[in-house]
C-alpha cells in the first residue's frame, strides 16, 4: 500500500500587501523527493517554504502532514542570538537545537565542517553561518529538509560540499536556489512557482534542464491557446458592437459567453505578462588598451600574504574571473583594484579619468532608510540614462517594480529587489571598468540570465567574483586563482581551473591501489574470479578517468544554453559514475571472499 505524502498542500494562498504571492497552489511532497524550487523574485518561494516549515500559516487552504513528521529548516538569513545568550558558541547553538544533546550537536558540527566548536557564532562569515544553520537542521535527523538559498554565501568548494551532503544526509529535501549547476546536480524533481502557469506551479520529474524543456513546451502551448482565445474574443466583440436588435435568450447566452471569453483572455494575459529586467550596461566606449595595470602588486594582513608579485593588465574586452576558497582574498583584491585599499608593495597605473563602477558584496552604497523612489532617482522625478531623461516610474518598471512601490522603504524590499536597485543604479554610470563582487546573490534565474548576457556583451573591462559557476563559466575570458597563501595562478578559462583542482585533490594512487590488500590471497575464488580480481585495479582507474572526462564535458561553455546537449552529457556523466560505483562494489565483494 503506497505511503501518504509527507506534506500535502491543497489550494493554499498567501497575500502580503496589495497583491497575492500565490493563490490556489497545490503540491504534495513524497518521501524520497529531492526538489529544486524556483520562481521569479516575488513569486513567494521563501513564503511557501516557511508554510511547509510551519513558520507562517497560509491565508487559505491547508497543508496536512504525516503524523510524527520531523522537519529541518534552514532560513535564508539565519540568526543565532537570543536575549538569554547574545553571543553563543557554535556548540551552544547546535546543542540548543538538539535539546541539549551535546554528543548529537558535536556530530552535526563535525559533519558540517566545524573543527573548532568553541568559536562564537557572531564571528562567522556568511558561508559558515549557512553551515551552522544546516547543522542545527540536521541534529533532529529530519524526515524532510527545507533549505532557502543555502548557496548564496558559499564559495565553489562549499557548494560542492553541500551537493555531497545532500546526497548522503538528506533522503527528502526541498531547496530554493538560483544556482543552475547546483540545481542540475542535486534535484530529481523541479517545482517552478509562477503566476504565468494556470495552476500557479509547474512540477517536473528531473533536473533543471528538464524543467527548462517542460516550461518552454508549456509556454508555447499557452501562447497558442491565448492566440486562439484572442481570435474568438475579437469575433465576439465585433458581434457585440453590431448590437443585435432582438435580445433573445440565445443571443443573451452568447453575450454572457463573450464576456466570459474576454475575462479569460485578460486573466491569461495577466498571468503571462510577468516581466524581465531590462539590463543594458552603460559602457563608456573608450578604446584605450591599458585601462588599469599593476606590477609586483602585494597585499598582506599582519604576517599573512593575500597576494604577492601580481602582474595584471585590464583593457577593453578583458573579462577576468577571480576565484579561490573562502578567505583567499578575492574581495581584498577587488577593493585594491577600485582604490578602497592601498597595496603594500608594487605599483598601479590607470588611464586618466578612469570610469570605474564597483558592485560590492555588502551593497554598502544602498541606504535602506530611503524610499525606492529616492534610491532610483536621488535628485527628483527624472534621471539621465545614456544622455536621455527617463521618468522614475518608467525606470522602476524596467526593473519590475510597480509604481505603488516607489514610496516604500528600501528596508522592506526583498534581497532580490535590493539587488535590482543596485543594478539599476549601476546602469546609470558609464564605465570603462566594471568590478563586481558577488552580484548574483538573491537574484532570480531570469534576471541572472539577463545579467549574464549583458556582461558578455559589455565592451569594457570586467573583473568578476561570483560563486555562480555557470555565470563565471560563460562570462569570463580568463581566470585568476588565489590560493589564500599569497600565491596566484592564471588559467585560460574556468574549466581549466576546475580540471587542475580536481587533479590536485585526487590521491597520487587510485583508491583501489591504496586499499589493495597486502595479505596473501586465500584460494576461495574461482579461476575466472581470480582473473577478474587481478584486473580490477586497472578497470577502476580507466572507469574513473572516463567519469572525470564525462564530468568535464558537462562544463563545456559551448553547450551551456543547449538543454538537449546538457541533458545528454549529464546523463553520460551519471552513467560513467555508476560504472565506477559498480566496479568498487564488485571489488569489495571479491575482497570479502578472500578474507
Amino acid at each position: 500500500m503506497p505511503q501518504p505524502p509527507l506534506i500535502n498542500c491543497q489550494d493554499i494562498s498567501k497575500t502580503y500587501g496589495e497583491r497575492p504571492l500565490f493563490e490556489g497552489l497545490s503540491l504534495a511532497i513524497h518521501e524520497g523527493d529531492r526538489i529544486g524550487l524556483t520562481g521569479p523574485n516575488g513569486a513567494g518561494k521563501s513564503t511557501f517554504l516557511k508554510i511547509l516549515a510551519e513558520v507562517v500559516a497560509p491565508d487559505d487552504g491547508a497543508c496536512t502532514r504525516r503524523k510524527g513528521l520531523r522537519v529541518g529548516y534552514v532560513p535564508q538569513r539565519p540568526t543565532f542570538t537570543s536575549e538569554s545568550d547574545p553571543d553563543p558558541t557554535v556548540a551552544q547553538v547546535v546543542a540548543t537545537a538538539a535539546g541539549n544533546d551535546g554528543h548529537e550537536a558535536g556530530r552535526a558540527l563535525s559533519r558540517t565542517g566545524f573543527t573548532d566548536h568553541s568559536v562564537r557564532a557572531s564571528t562567522l562569515s556568511g558561508g559558515w553561518n549557512t553551515r551552522l544553520a544546516i547543522a542545527c537542521a540536521l541534529v533532529g535527523d529530519p524526515d524532510l529538509l527545507l533549505l532557502d538559498e543555502p548557496t548564496n554565501h558559499l564559495d565553489v568548494d562549499s557548494i560542492v560540499w553541500l551537493e555531497s551532503l545532500l546526497a548522503s544526509a538528506a533522503k527528502t529535501f526541498v531547496v530554493i536556489s538560483h544556482d543552475r549547476y547546483f540545481l542540475q546536480n542535486v534535484a530529481r524533481r523541479m517545482v517552478d512557482i509562477d503566476r504565468m502557469y494556470p495552476e500557479g506551479v509547474l512540477s517536473v520529474s528531473g533536473g533543471y534542464v528538464e524543467m527548462l524543456e517542460a516550461r518552454d513546451a508549456r509556454l508555447s502551448g499557452q501562447a497558442n491557446y491565448q492566440e486562439s482565445l484572442a481570435n474568438r474574443v475579437r469575433r465576439e466583440v465585433e458581434w457585440l458592437r453590431r448590437g443585435p436588435k432582438a435580445r433573445t435568450s440565445k443571443s443573451k447566452a452568447r453575450i454572457d459567453a463573450a464576456h466570459r471569453s474576454i475575462s479569460e483572455l485578460a486573466e491569461s494575459r495577466d498571468r503571462t505578462a510577468g516581466g524581465t529586467t531590462l539590463l543594458e550596461l552603460n559602457a563608456s566606449g573608450r578604446k584605450t588598451k591599458r585601462l588599469w595595470q599593476c606590477r609586483g602588486l602585494g597585499k598582506r594582513f599582519d604576517d599573512t600574504p593575500v597576494f604577492e608579485d601580481l602582474e595584471l593588465l585590464l583593457g577593453p574586452g578583458v573579462r577576468l574571473g577571480v576565484v579561490g576558497p573562502i578567505g583567499s582574498g578575492k574581495s581584498t583584491l577587488l577593493r585594491t583594484i577600485v582604490g578602497e585599499l592601498e597595496p603594500d608593495s608594487g605599483s598601479i597605473k590607470k588611464v586618466d579619468d578612469l570610469r570605474l563602477v564597483y558592485f560590492d558584496q555588502a551593497r554598502s552604497g544602498l541606504d535602506t532608510n530611503q524610499t525606492l523612489k529616492r534610491a532610483l532617482a536621488p535628485e527628483g522625478d527624472t534621471l539621465v540614462y545614456r544622455d536621455h531623461p527617463v521618468h522614475v516610474v518608467s525606470w522602476a518598471k524596467r526593473f519590475l517594480f510597480r509604481p505603488s512601490q516607489l514610496d516604500q522603504s528600501v528596508s522592506l524590499l526583498s534581497g532580490g529587489e535590493r539587488a535590482r536597485v543596485v543594478l539599476a543604479r549601476l546602469m546609470l554610470k558609464p564605465a570603462d571598468l566594471l568590478v563586481l563582487d558577488e552580484p548574483t546573490n538573491d537574484l532570480d534565474i531570469p534576471t541572472l540570465e539577463v545579467l549574464e548576457e549583458s556582461l558578455i556583451g559589455f565592451p569594457g573591462a570586467l573583473v568578476l567574483v561570483s560563486h555562480d559557476r555557470q555565470l563565471v563559466d560563460r562570462v569570463t575570458t580568463a581566470i585568476l586563482a588565489l590560493d589564500g597563501r599569497g600565491g596566484t595562478q592564471r588559467y585560460a578559462d574556468y574549466h581549466q581551473w576546475q580540471e587542475e583542482r580536481t587533479a590536485a585533490k585526487a590521491p597520487k594512487k587510485s583508491r583501489a591501489a591504496v586499499a589493495k590488500p597486502t595479505a596473501p590471497k586465500r584460494k576461495r575464488l574461482s579461476y575466472n574470479e581470480q582473473r577478474e580480481y587481478g584486473g580490477m585495479e586497472q578497470k577502476i582507474l580507466e572507469a574513473e578517468t572516463r567519469a572525470e572526462e564525462a564530468r568535464a564535458r558537462t562544463e563545456d561553455p559551448a553547450i551551456a544554453t543547449d538543454p538537449t546537449k546538457l541533458q545528454e552529457r549529464f546523463q553520460a556523466m551519471a552513467d560513467a559514475q555508476s560504472e565506477v560505483d559498480r566496479l568498487y562494489a564488485r571489488w569489495a565483494e571479491l575482497e570479502a571472499m578472500l578474507s
